[in-house]
């Protein structure tokens, strides 16, 4: 629970040197982007499509619940959360500080997540 534009820019400074900031309160985050990266930060991401790294759980979903179905899972573990997280993680090209998450909208990730809840599963 969050609420936009808790975190200052002065609070950013006073972290160590080139913080990565997650600032995932929607629609507004705890800090803008532009803010935090004037203040130091090394990495930014949001909940937000309109900047670079969008957090959101439109990565996970197709691929948990179409490698789930598959694998006719009746629940699923932190491992195989993890192991999601690693097939999304994997997908990302041309890792950058702008760019540390695969696009939305790139067809390889949910087959990449459903193949790895799959394979978790065994």
């Amino acid at each position: 629970v969050s609420v936009p534009n808790v975190l200052s820019k002065d609070m950013v400074k006073s972290m160590n040197e080139d913080p990565f900031i997650f600032a995932m309160s929607n629609p507004d985050p705890e800090i803008l982007p532009e803010d935090a990266k004037e203040a130091g930060a090394s990495v930014v991401a949001t909940g937000r499509s309109d900047y670079p790294n969008q957090i959101n759980n439109v990565l996970a979903f197709p691929g948990l619940f179409r490698g789930a179905l598959d694998a006719r899972l009746t629940r699923l573990t932190t491992k195989m959360f993890v192991t999601a997280a690693k097939a999304i993680a994997d997908s990302v090209e041309d890792l950058s500080v702008e760019k540390i998450i695969p696009s939305p909208f790139d067809e390889r990730v949910p087959k990449r997540v459903a193949e790895a809840i799959k394979e978790s599963a065994e």
